[in-house]
């Protein structure tokens, strides 16, 4: 198929159109003027057209002769920061500007719209005590998850209105090769200024801490390696039970901040302390069901394999990955 890829110079950009070209799909490219990470697309094959979602001639232009669309590109965080009015126009109108290509271009099949999980107020007093499902109610904090909030409803307004065959991809928060070593939260250096009781517990060397909340829990986060994004990304390309659905995308089950470190302490040979801590926590996961049925996915990368795979990425090693930068 013909495949357009609106922030393809992005970590999950990147990889999704080198895997689409791996299963011999033709992807273009968008390329934004303030995000030239070009460079790791090289040699991969696909078309880049330079161009702004906030111009309506450059988008219908790219989008011309294209049958599907990722519509990945969104005011986050390459070409940043961004003004309030910024983020309005790169993930409202921009939006607004995609669907109205894709409308009236001939031959779409599908629209998909990265969503995010910063819709949901996840960091709530006690923690989250229950899974967050694609019905959880959105609570959009701050411009960008607002104007997220009103790009989906964009979407589902043209699946709606236009009968657009159109998709959304939620994300949790997506880790790039390597990242999940440099996790901020995981270290005593990165947290001692955070709390009372993390600074009484630095001795000036290097630590992790296995963080608790008030109830003795430890933290508990989900998140999604890249790969899985991808692969996600991928299951819903032509799926036909998708059409006009929301779909909540993350690793194959969350974290413990305990399991995290301990995994991390024996890799890294660095210490580890535990903290209780006042206040909200991060306690939350997903569910991911619904993805898994309709959808087909299956996602491979939980917090032990990413470690082991962000070590090996370290050391040269190649994992199929493009770099996050």
């Amino acid at each position: 198929m013909k495949i357009m890829v609106t922030g393809i110079t992005g970590r999950i950009g990147a990889n999704l159109a080198a895997t689409l070209v791996g299963e011999g799909h033709q992807v273009r490219g968008l390329v934004w003027d303030r995000d030239l990470r070009v460079e790791k697309l090289a040699g991969l094959g696909v078309e880049l057209c330079r161009g702004s979602i906030t111009e309506p001639d450059q988008v219908a232009a790219a989008v011309a002769g294209m049958e599907v669309i990722y519509h990945l590109g969104a005011a986050f965080q390459g070409g940043g920061p961004f003004t309030e009015d910024e983020y309005f126009e790169i993930n409202v109108r921009g939006t607004f500007n995609m669907l109205e290509a894709a409308r009236c271009q001939t031959g779409i099949r599908q629209f998909l719209f990265a969503g995010t999980d910063a819709l949901y107020e996840k960091y709530v007093p006690g923690g989250m005590r229950a899974p967050i499902t694609e019905e959880t109610p959105r609570r959009p904090r701050g411009a960008y998850a607002l104007t997220k909030s009103v790009g989906e409803e964009l979407v589902n307004g043209y699946f709606l209105g236009h009968g657009l065959p159109t998709t959304i991809l939620r994300f949790a928060m997506v880790l790039g090769a390597g990242e999940i070593l440099d996790f901020p939260q995981f270290y005593l250096s990165k947290m001692k200024d955070s709390a009372p009781e993390l600074a009484a517990l630095w001795q000036g060397e290097e630590g992790l801490v296995a963080l608790k909340d008030d109830q003795g829990r430890y933290y508990k986060k989900h998140v999604a390696e890249v790969r899985d994004i991808v692969h996600g990304c991928v299951c819903a390309l032509g799926c036909e039970p998708a059409y006009g659905q929301t779909f909540q995308l993350a690793g194959p089950r969350p974290f413990t901040w305990d399991e995290a470190v301990g995994q991390l302490s024996a890799a890294l040979d660095l210490p580890v302390v535990e903290a209780q801590l006042s206040g909200v926590p991060t306690y939350y996961e997903f569910d991911i069901s619904k993805a898994r049925r309709l959808l087909g996915f299956d996602p491979q990368f939980d917090v032990g394999r990413m470690i082991a795979d962000a070590l090996r990425f370290r050391q040269g090693e190649d994992l199929g990955l493009l770099p996050t930068r």
